[in-house]
Formats: structure tokens, C-alpha cells, sequence
């Protein structure tokens, strides 16, 4: 079963994620986001607090490389989350003013669906971004319209898509 966990900023995706592979015997916690490093306090406590949260018999790989990571997992695999990945290729690929944003992006996101259409269970979670204000600027207005392409592509290859809005659960 492949599930894609969706909604807004702080509304309960994660854990709601994280419980749906509570019952798993192994799970690898895939973390695409940037590591804490001590250049960002609040993103470095932010990072502490998912990796106490999380079971210790969780294994946790924090890597951009998510399809390989997706691949190379042996049981359920959970990755939180699709937002901070497309951050990441954007930054190490330096693609917030490019104009071959979609040639680089495209093969890393056909990568990551097809890794993700072969796990036998899998929950990935994502930012629902096309719910709020028309972002002011070009990189909000990139990154808005690129993480709808990528949220559609691997919802797509999900058994269901769950949206969670306040700590509430639709399943779609």
C-alpha cells in the first residue's frame, strides 16, 4: 500500500504519517530535507524534535537522493517530505531563477515515482500548497507550481491520498 499524505503547514501530516507505520516491524525514515547543521536554530530544533519523536527502531536516512534511498529500503518506508525535497534540488542545483528548472527536475521526479511504484508500502508525505495566497514572487510561484506537478505525479502511483487539515483526516 502507498499512501500520500497531503495538507497545510503544521497541520498534523507528519504524525499522522508516522502512525500509519506504527504497527511496521522495520520502517527507513527518509528525511530529503537539508541536516541540521547549527546555521538555523529553529530548523535545527525542528529536526531534533522529529527524530525524538520518531520509534528508535526506526532507521533514518537523510539524503536529497530519495528514489535511491525509496529503492534501497527493505520494508515500509515513510518520507517526510516532498516540499523540503523539491527545496533541496532546487538549492543544490541552484534552480530558482533557471529556465531548465523542469530538464533537471523531470528525471529525478521520474526516479522517485518509479522507486515509489515498486515499494510494497510506502507513506510520503507533502505539502498541499494550492490552497492559500497567490504567492508574491517568482520562487514562491516556481516552487507552488512545481510541488502541485510533483505531488500529482506521485499521487498518481498511490493506493490513496490523505488529506489532513487541522489534525483531521480525508482519505480522498
Amino acid at each position: 500500500m502507498r499512501i500520500l499524505v497531503t495538507g497545510g503547514a503544521r497541520s498534523g501530516k507528519s504524525r499522522h504519517a508516522e502512525g500509519l507505520l506504527s504497527a511496521a516491524a522495520a520502517v527507513t525514515y527518509i528525511a530529503p530535507g537539508r541536516p541540521a547543521d547549527g546555521s538555523d536554530p529553529d530548523w535545527d530544533a525542528r529536526v531534533a524534535r522529529h527524530r525524538r519523536d520518531r520509534p528508535e527502531h526506526w532507521h533514518t536516512v537523510e539524503t536529497a537522493d530519495v528514489a535511491a534511498a525509496v529503492a534501497d529500503a527493505g520494508g515500509a518506508v515513510l518520507v517526510d517530505c516532498l516540499g523540503t525535497w523539491l527545496t533541496a534540488l532546487m538549492d543544490a542545483g541552484s534552480l530558482w531563477d533557471a529556465h531548465d528548472v523542469h530538464e533537471v527536475l523531470t528525471p529525478r521526479l521520474e526516479a522517485l515515482v518509479g522507486a515509489l511504484a515498486a515499494a510494497p508500502e510506502a507513506v510520503v508525505v507533502t505539502n498541499e500548497v494550492g490552497l492559500g495566497v497567490v504567492p508574491a514572487h517568482r520562487s514562491g510561484v516556481l516552487f507552488r507550481d512545481l510541488l502541485g506537478i510533483v505531488n500529482q505525479r506521485v499521487a498518481a502511483v498511490c493506493d490513496e491520498v490523505h488529506l489532513v487539515i487541522a489534525g483531521r483526516v480525508l482519505k480522498i
